[in-house]
Formats: structure tokens, sequence, C-alpha cells
């Protein structure tokens, strides 16, 4: 590869990050994440839409998870992560250091899909998981 250019890999982006993304929430952002949004396709775990709906179902959130992702797609090419659930379920099972099903879920479909680089602002799961970034 050329120098001074960046390969482009797949980010996956955690349930606040999209929602900020979303909003337009930029300062919630880090510099990295702003860094890694601009220069690597961008997906999301359907986890992520699973979250948003029960935090949409709770008013949590003031936007139903298809129009949100609807707008993340357009506006940013945000994938929605068709990796196989069986493997993502397997990736799952060792991820004891959390109660929460969604971050178990969003953080083994990263890790089983080769490992990728999860943004998230989470410190549990970025104390867990080295390919997450802040």
């Amino acid at each position: 590869m050329a120098q001074g250019l960046e390969e482009v890999v797949s980010v996956y982006l955690d349930t606040h990050v999209a929602v900020w993304l979303h909003d337009g929430l930029l300062t919630r952002l880090s510099a990295e994440a702003k860094r890694q949004i601009e220069a690597n396709d961008l997906l999301v775990s359907p986890m992520v839409l699973l979250e948003l709906q029960y935090l949409y179902e709770r008013k949590r959130v003031g936007i139903a998870p298809a129009s949100l992702y609807a707008t993340l797609h357009s506006n940013f090419d945000v994938g929605l992560c068709g990796f196989p659930f069986a493997a993502v379920a397997l990736e799952a099972l060792s991820l004891d250091w959390s109660p929460d099903p969604f971050d178990r879920i969003i953080v083994a479909q990263a890790m089983a899909n080769h490992e990728a680089v999860l943004l998230t602002a989470d410190a549990r799961i970025r104390s867990h998981y080295r390919r997450a970034v802040w």
C-alpha cells in the first residue's frame, strides 16, 4: 500500500454512537471516533437496532430504529451487518464481563467479524475488548 494511504476497513458503531451520529451530536464523539467514521466503512450489529427499539419503547430515544437506521444508511452509508448469528452467539458465550445482553452481542458481532474495531464510549466495553476505540 502506498505511504500515507490508510486501508479502509469495517468499523462497528455501538448504540450510543449510532444515535449521536444520527442526531448530529458530533461534539459527543472523540477525535479518534470521528477519524474512524470518516476513514472506514461503517456497520451496526442488528442488536443495535433491537436495543434502539428497547430504548424507543421506553421513551429513551425519540425516533423509531428503522427510521434512525434509514437516515444513517442514506447519510453515512452505514450498513447492517449480516454476519451469521451462530458465529456471533458463539463469541458472546465467553463475554461474562457484562450482564447486558445488548453489549455482549454488539461486542461479539465485531469479534466474530475478524476482530473488527468497535466505536464505543462505554468504558466497560473498552476495558474488555481490545479493538474497542474511543
